[in-house]
């Protein structure tokens, strides 16, 4: 069989894969689930086009890895056959422990476990079915290997996996803030002590970069309307949990149902497989086929909740600096249980609060190192000139107050 396939990608062009092993991982079903899982959430309900997906987004951060990679090299970096192999397929499997709808059912399906810890899981048992060819890849992944600048273009704050969904992510919600030089960012790559540093000169393409990242988490993935899109659906598979532990039976597929009708925990997820082996059935199709069963539902609340979602009726939702007022939470909640006919307790699905968090840089975690011309090591925020840099390290907190537009 022909290995040596291109792949025709929409942000870069061709790609070629690089070898028959990573052909085979594409090949495998925990690899071919990411077709269907979207990779912006819910976002297509503000931006039509953003219907791309996870299986997208990990063969292009595959492709800009291979030009990082060559640009090292290039430079004087030694990095092995093997070595290079292994740093494909970790960012290539970096996402594979994503579940339905990307990060907007993350906490929810199974609470305390994020989508790096399945990942790992994941690739762990991949290792074992390609007996052992996948350890190098697993030890860059987790930070284990000696070689540690190799982790950093796998996971830190000039990723791959980030340079790729900012440029991805632009493409598809047609957002223009969002696109970065991620090519120049790539040639100014340079390794020294055993860290990924960029070369002075590419100061100005690190500062919009940053500020690149800021834009898109406000217009994009922090959107209003996004937010709302993603509450009700989380929403929506609260209630159904609810319902299921009660001894509610429902017509939806087995996987989605395993983790309906049981609360499993962090543990217990990593300790019985058989519970990884079911999330590897899931993705977005398994969701909406549900939302679309439990829109005739006899539970109001729940039919309700998933009419709203499939008619993009959505919450009305208010983004402020300083937490709602109390009283006025409690007097919507009251409106709610009056203008349904519900109780107060149900009306809490159709007004609730939370927060949301805006960080562009987190300067001491992993910080992105600029290599001066005098050979001294200086991180981005101290060797830039723009004065709006330092403001990007302090993370934004604001507050969400979400309810139903009929109580306006």
């Amino acid at each position: 069989m022909n290995k040596k396939k291109i792949i025709n990608d929409p942000v870069y062009g061709f790609i070629s894969i690089p070898s028959e092993l990573v052909f085979d991982l594409i090949e495998h079903p925990y690899f071919q689930r990411l077709r269907y899982i979207k990779q912006l959430g819910m976002t297509h309900l503000v931006y039509p086009g953003a219907l791309h997906t996870r299986f997208h987004h990990a063969i292009g951060a595959m492709h800009l890895m291979g030009t990082a990679m060559e640009t090292l090299c290039n430079k004087g970096c030694t990095i092995s056959a093997e070595e290079k192999e292994g740093l494909l397929i970790a960012i290539l499997l970096h996402d594979i422990g994503h579940g339905p709808f990307s990060h907007a059912l993350e906490h929810t399906i199974i609470e305390g476990i994020d989508h790096e810890d399945i990942s790992i899981l994941l690739m762990d048992k991949l290792n074992e079915q390609f007996n052992g060819q996948l350890s190098l890849a697993i030890a860059i992944f987790k930070g284990t290997y000696h070689k540690k600048f190799l982790h950093q273009l796998v996971s830190s704050q000039l990723d791959m996996d980030r340079m790729d969904y900012l440029n991805r992510d632009s493409f598809f919600t047609g957002v223009s803030e969002g696109v970065i030089s991620s090519d120049r960012i790539i040639k100014m790559l340079s390794v020294k002590d055993d860290s990924i540093t960029v070369e002075e000169k590419g100061i100005y393409s690190i500062e919009k970069f940053l500020i690149a990242r800021r834009l898109m988490y406000w217009q994009v993935y922090l959107h209003k309307t996004v937010i709302a899109g993603e509450q009700l659906l989380c929403k929506i598979f609260n209630r159904s949990r609810e319902l299921a532990l009660k001894g509610h039976k429902f017509n939806i597929t087995p996987a989605l149902n395993h983790f309906l009708e049981k609360v499993i925990s962090e543990e217990d997820f990593k300790s019985q497989p058989h519970h990884l082996e079911v999330f590897a059935k899931l993705d977005d199709t398994d969701v909406m086929a549900a939302v679309k069963v439990w829109a005739d539902s006899e539970d109001f609340v729940l039919s309700t909740l998933c009419s709203n979602l499939i008619e993009r009726k959505l919450f009305h939702v208010d983004i402020t600096s300083e937490r709602p007022d109390e009283d006025f939470i409690a007097e919507l909640r009251r409106r709610a249980a009056e203008l349904y006919n519900i109780t107060e307790e149900e009306a809490s699905y159709f007004v609730f609060t939370d927060a949301i968090r805006n960080n562009a840089y987190n300067k001491g975690d992993g910080n992105i190192h600029i290599l001066m011309k005098n050979g001294a090591i200086t991180d981005i925020a101290l060797a830039s000139d723009n004065s709006n840099l330092e403001a990007l390290t302090k993370t934004v907190k604001k507050y969400i107050l979400c309810y139903s537009k009929a109580l306006v």
